[in-house]
């Protein structure tokens, strides 16, 4: 069983009412966690890594790793390229047998953005990769990527639309009032603009900074038409909190193969609760 687009599960998970949580990895231990817990679950999983995760661990190294993983528990996996900007570096990786990749062009402006997105598009496309692009921007910090918060933008319906149709995405990531990273108070969600774009095009929706979010928000996001969530924040607090406490216990501690156990225990419960809160346990 090889890398998948993630086309397929998202339409399957339109259909189903649920979404496909998209969960960022860095590394062998994170990707292990996700994928296990995964599979204990029967959920599908995108694997999502954005250019300093690939940059970081090696593409080869995380096509390898996501290809055995797939291989082990005999189900798809989607390994996904978050928020890359450069359309030469999305091509050398898709070369490299990734199938599913998000061309982030929503710094720039609409017609840019548009041919930019509609280049990636009709390479990746070549090789059964599937794309998902963003219109407005969100705030915070995902790795290099920072937003200030006066340049962020809502998403706006009429665009979206017209945006598709000249593109031709297979998802659109939108912007209806969440953040990369913690949010310092409780986000006000766009419900009402999300459901809007939703009653006006059938791509598939996908909602970035989910990390932090209440459930019942997450769960009201699905409801109206968001068929993937991003997590990647929240990954890497409970994973890195818990290798803390491990050393304060025990200070004199060097072996990897000790101290990385509660990081992946606790960041397995993360996974999993955010599968639960996604409705995709069970549909694989």
């Amino acid at each position: 069983m090889f890398l998948v687009s993630s086309r397929e599960m998202l339409h399957k998970a339109q259909l189903g009412g649920y979404a496909v949580p998209a969960f960022n990895i860095h590394n062998l231990e994170t990707a292990q966690v996700v994928v296990e817990t995964a599979a204990e679950l029967q959920t599908p999983v995108i694997l999502a890594g954005t250019p300093g995760t690939f940059s970081y661990a090696g593409s080869d190294y995380l096509v390898g790793i996501c290809r055995e993983a797939a291989k082990r528990y005999q189900m798809p996996i989607a390994l996904h390229l978050d928020h890359h900007e450069s359309y030469a570096d999305i091509c050398k990786k898709v070369e490299c047998g990734i199938k599913s990749a998000m061309i982030d062009a929503s710094h720039l402006n609409f017609e840019d953005n548009i041919a930019l997105v509609k280049k990636a598009v009709q390479f990746c496309h070549r090789w059964d990769c599937s794309v998902e692009a963003e219109l407005g921007r969100l705030g915070g910090q995902e790795d290099d990527l920072i937003v200030d918060d006066k340049d962020a933008l809502f998403t706006d319906p009429d665009a979206a639309v017209e945006f598709i149709e000249r593109t031709g995405i297979d998802s659109l990531a939108i912007a209806i009032g969440t953040a990369h990273g913690l949010y310092k108070e409780k986000p006000c969600l766009d419900f009402d603009r999300l459901g809007i774009i939703r009653s006006k095009t059938d791509v598939p929706l996908v909602l970035h900074g989910a990390s932090d979010v209440p459930d019942e928000d997450v769960r009201r996001c699905i409801e109206l038409g968001i068929t993937k969530v991003n997590v990647a924040t929240e990954l890497k607090i409970a994973f890195s909190d818990a290798v803390k406490k491990y050393f304060i216990e025990f200070p004199d501690a060097n072996d990897p193969r000790h101290y990385m156990v509660p990081g992946k225990l606790a960041m397995k419960k993360v996974v999993a609760d955010k599968i639960r809160v996604c409705g995709s346990a069970g549909m694989l």
